[in-house]
């Protein structure tokens, strides 16, 4: 039997096997099988680190390559070991997965999960600067004992692959995307597309460190970002009548910078989530590092991060709970975040997360706050802070009455745009408007668009200085007509 042939009904006995559909790529099978994939190669394969091969391997594995022939574990972990794993300070080769041509098929027997294939391409690079070759793969994993192992893969149909030009269908090619954050020196890029009011896709792409693909679930600093989620629960304290918009906050915290100063007095959680407080970004940028007034509250918009810090005081006060409780309780827990954090703790994945550079790839020290910051540094993934925005756009847990202040014109903000609560608002013409928040710090450009009447949103996390040079294409491609829109009232 020659090896196309044995290719070709092994392949068939797979997919007969397989009695379902694929699986959604938002399913819990879909992302256990993509974490192995990617512990397997990204971790495994690209940086030689042969006990993910060791682990995730059957011992019963069969692999079939239409290069190289036929290995069992045993030559298959020789082969690594004394080829391309022989000197792996010096070794260039790297494998990425073609994310979009993936699908998985459950497996199952008398109604029980038993295994699930794993089908698409994947891209080989010898050394960066060269071309990439591509071949198909199909994988067949098996739960062992409750883990899943890699029974059986077929590597085929090998060979070189051209790069495109950059135009439509350059975002639907990971690997041109991957280059073309190269060439903006941006390591890695999250997106989240949200389209009839659900989180539909999750891509990411580039490296967590160097020859470390980005995982699905990794973890970024979101910089000001934080900022609507502590607006969400305020604005649900309110709905669940517990607080109250138009209460000033003295009556539960006041700064011992502005106890003497009576337009303390008229700050409320209103003024504070439209940035109308009067106070300036932060104190430290203040000579004397001090809070004071620039100008009476009510009076204009002045974004400020003061503003938000000043309401997690007041809430935490009355409340008697941490914003990091509060906010478990009101939006991580229910909406199932589990990745999401205003504090560093020995929960957060290192491994997982996206460390911030400057525009020369200069790395920049990890921010760890040991008390949350209602105003920035949120960890979260693009998962969770989908989740999280489809929870806004559908108004979950909020009265009519607050969602319509929500999204209402409390102040005129910037080029013809309004600040609402806790959201920027664009109006689009003929009634469609978007709320949107963005989040800039030292190696953090990150920005959101959500779309409450077309239930459309995009999610844009980078992790580097110029991560905002890749606003215009992705507002374009992803978001059309608004996305052009959007862009113009920028610019204009």
């Amino acid at each position: 039997m020659t090896k196309k042939i044995l290719l070709s009904f092994i392949i068939a006995v797979i997919f007969s096997a397989n009695s379902k559909a694929q699986v959604d790529k938002n399913s819990d099978l879909y992302k256990a099988i993509i974490s192995k994939d990617s512990l397997l190669f990204n971790v495994g394969f690209n940086t030689c680190d042969i006990s993910q091969f060791e682990n995730l391997l059957s011992n019963n594995l069969k692999f079939y390559h239409d290069k190289d022939g036929i290995s069992d574990k045993t030559k298959f972990l020789y082969d690594l070991k004394n080829g391309l794993c022989k000197n792996p300070e010096t070794r260039q080769v790297k494998r990425i997965l073609v994310k979009e041509s993936t699908k998985i098929f459950p497996l199952y027997k008398n109604g029980m999960l038993y295994g699930a294939v794993q089908q698409g391409e994947h891209l080989f690079y010898e050394k960066q600067e060269n071309q990439p070759g591509i071949a198909k793969f199909t994988n067949v994993w098996q739960l062992e004992n409750g883990d899943w192992k890699l029974a059986t893969s077929l590597s085929f149909d090998h060979q070189a692959y051209q790069l495109q030009k950059i135009e439509n269908s350059f975002f639907d090619n990971d690997a041109e995307i991957e280059k073309w954050l190269q060439e903006n020196k941006v390591p890695t890029l999250g997106l989240g597309i949200i389209e009839n009011g659900k989180l539909k896709q999750i891509k990411v792409f580039g490296e967590i460190t160097k020859g470390v693909s980005a995982p699905y679930n990794t973890i970024f600093n979101v910089a000001s970002l934080t900022k609507p989620v502590t607006a969400m629960v305020a604005l649900k304290l309110v709905s669940l009548g517990k607080w109250n918009l138009d209460e000033p906050v003295y009556k539960y915290w006041t700064d011992l910078d502005i106890a003497n100063d009576p337009r303390n007095k008229k700050l409320t959680t209103r003024l504070i989530l439209s940035h109308q407080t009067g106070f300036p970004n932060w104190r430290f940028l203040n000579e004397d590092k001090k809070l004071h007034f620039q100008f009476d509250p009510r009076t204009k918009y002045q974004y400020s991060g003061e503003g938000l810090e000043y309401l997690k005081k007041a809430l935490e006060k009355k409340f008697n709970k941490s914003l990091q409780q509060l906010a478990n309780e009101l939006i991580f827990q229910p909406l199932k975040m589990y990745e999401t954090r205003y504090v560093w703790d020995k929960n957060v994945d290192t491994s997982r997360l996206a460390i911030g550079y400057d525009k020369n790839g200069n790395a920049y020290e990890t921010v760890r706050n040991k008390t949350p910051n209602a105003a920035d540094d949120l960890l979260t993934t693009i998962e969770d802070y989908g989740k999280f925005l489809v929870s806004v756009m559908n108004s979950d847990g909020l009265t009519q009455k607050v969602f319509d202040e929500m999204i209402s014109h409390q102040v005129e903000s910037s080029k013809g745009k309004h600040f609402g609560l806790g959201f920027e608002i664009y109006d689009l013409g003929n009634g469609e408007y978007a709320l949107s928040h963005g989040g800039s710090d030292k190696g953090v450009q990150t920005i959101a668009f959500i779309f409450p009447k077309t239930k459309q949103g995009l999610l844009i996390f980078t992790n580097s200085d110029t991560g905002a040079s890749v606003y215009e294409n992705l507002l374009k491609h992803y978001l059309g007509k608004n996305g052009q829109k959007i862009f113009d009232i920028e610019t204009k």
